[in-house]
């Protein structure tokens, strides 16, 4: 009787009242929590990845020391991954969320799947193999073991060979992901299109630095992809000339002063293309704002940068509403002088 009466009441609303039975256990959380797929670890890896290794305390040391404009966390506050994290960094947590929020159930990815394979005229799919490596979440969807890196990673790619015809470039471009997380759209990028012979990984967080650097290491390709630690990012640009930037859920994170910076960087070096996917928040992505709702796309204006593209993550309505993790894809050029 009160369900009922909760419920007349809730549904003008677009609310229901349901048994708690037939929720899945994302849909239970009142709080969201990391979580990880019991899996494989390379040999070595565990005793590796640890918050006390030399490698990562130099890094901490150095970023501490950089610039605060940058480092000056939105998000990312110290302690974000914990130890277990740091293992599995391709688990359910602050790198990529896998089973928390909406349209991130079994049905979501099975959706995203078909429309991955509705629009892989490169065959991307059978390049990008996937596995549970490192704590990731898989699902075998008719038979294709798929992930939110994955999925992900695919949907990017033909973002940008759509407008920039990446996938039959020829060889020599030159790629730089800010905020690029353990690595994943190098791992991606790398494996699809041998038009990309250099790929620049840089992160404001010490632990990205520190895990990308294993991370890419472990799927060999430390011979294109090399991790800039924040400190030697701009020594880098002054040596290495970059076709394209991409920040894929970062400046969402970060403080306007940041992406101030970044974008400032970015065009001081002449980087002709940017592209920027952002938080869904509440406007799915429409809309190029951080966290705390400030403005960026005036940061990105200002410094001579104008859009030249933004397409829904999922180009069919349906899709895009009920799919994994629906947001935007923003293109821009730099003006020329």
């Amino acid at each position: 009787m009160i369900a009922k009466l909760l419920d007349s009441t809730l549904k003008p609303y677009g609310y229901r009242v349901v048994p708690s039975s037939i929720l899945h256990d994302w849909q239970k959380e009142l709080e969201p929590k990391a979580r990880f797929n019991a899996s494989r670890l390379p040999p070595g890896a565990a005793s590796y990845l640890r918050p006390d290794h030399p490698r990562l305390v130099e890094l901490k040391r150095r970023y501490a020391s950089f610039d605060r404009r940058v480092t000056s966390p939105l998000v990312w506050v110290d302690g974000s991954l914990s130890a277990q994290e740091l293992r599995y960094f391709r688990g359910d947590n602050a790198y990529v969320w896998q089973l928390r929020g909406p349209n991130m159930d079994a049905g979501a990815y099975a959706l995203a799947t078909y429309y991955a394979k509705s629009i892989d005229g490169l065959g991307l799919l059978g390049k990008l193999v996937e596995d549970d490596y490192f704590g990731n979440f898989t699902f075998d969807i008719g038979g294709t073991l798929v992930s939110r890196d994955l999925l992900d990673s695919l949907v990017e790619l033909y973002f940008l060979d759509r407008h920039l015809g990446l996938a039959f470039a020829a060889p020599g471009l030159t790629v730089l992901d800010i905020g690029a997380g353990y690595g994943r759209l190098a791992h991606r990028m790398l494996s699809a299109l041998p038009g990309v012979t250099r790929y620049l990984c840089t992160d404001a967080i010490a632990e990205s630095t520190f895990v990308s650097e294993y991370y890419l290491g472990f799927r060999k390709l430390d011979d294109r992809a090399r991790v800039i630690p924040l400190d030697e990012i701009e020594a880098t640009l002054e040596a290495e000339s970059v076709d394209l930037a991409v920040n894929i859920h970062s400046f969402s994170e970060c403080t306007p002063s940041a992406i101030e910076w970044w974008i400032a960087l970015l065009a001081r070096h002449r980087v002709k293309h940017l592209m920027i996917v952002p938080n869904a928040q509440d406007h799915g992505g429409a809309l190029l704002l951080t966290l705390d709702r400030k403005d960026m796309r005036s940061i990105i204006e200002r410094h001579g940068y104008r859009q030249i593209a933004k397409d829904p993550k999922y180009r069919d309505g349906v899709v895009q509403r009920h799919a994994i993790n629906p947001t935007c894809h923003f293109l821009f050029e730099l003006a020329q002088r």
